[in-house]
């Protein structure tokens, strides 16, 4: 397993950026790829995502400690992928998003297509940034 770790400071409040994290549906708007994505019963979020000129349909099971601003997931079925979003206050109006992913680098070359190794790992490292600075811009944007 590979394990990647980003983050992005965002100029909200800890709350703001939490209630934002916590609408799946919004997904499509901030995260690569992502066609479609809702709730479903008993923690679980389904996504479909566009990659490699292919649509596929993902079931991720969700929780959080809400207590700690933690949303931990893990896909279940295709490719293995788990990880955590966490906010951590920076100040009174603004939070630092901190993404950590961990990834099987062949279950998604397998899954998504592309290349392998560290061309693979640049990709996806280029991908979590990116993502990162569309919520950004989401978040602040709602205010």
């Amino acid at each position: 397993m590979s394990t990647l770790e980003e983050h992005v400071d965002v100029g909200v409040p800890v709350d703001t950026a939490w209630n934002s994290l916590h609408r799946v549906e919004n997904y499509p708007r901030f995260v690569q790829g992502v066609r479609d994505a809702r709730t479903e019963a008993g923690g679980r979020a389904h996504l479909d995502v566009e990659a490699g000129g292919r649509t596929r349909e993902f079931e991720a099971e969700v929780s959080d400690r809400g207590g700690e601003r933690v949303l931990d997931w893990r896909t279940t079925g295709g490719a293995e992928l788990a990880g955590s979003v966490a906010l951590q206050p920076i100040d009174q109006n603004h939070t630092r998003v901190q993404v950590r992913i961990e990834y099987d680098p062949a279950a998604v070359r397998e899954t998504f297509g592309g290349p392998k190794g560290f061309a693979q790992a640049s990709a996806i490292e280029r991908l979590v940034r990116s993502d990162l600075g569309h919520f950004k811009e989401y978040v602040e944007g709602k205010r």
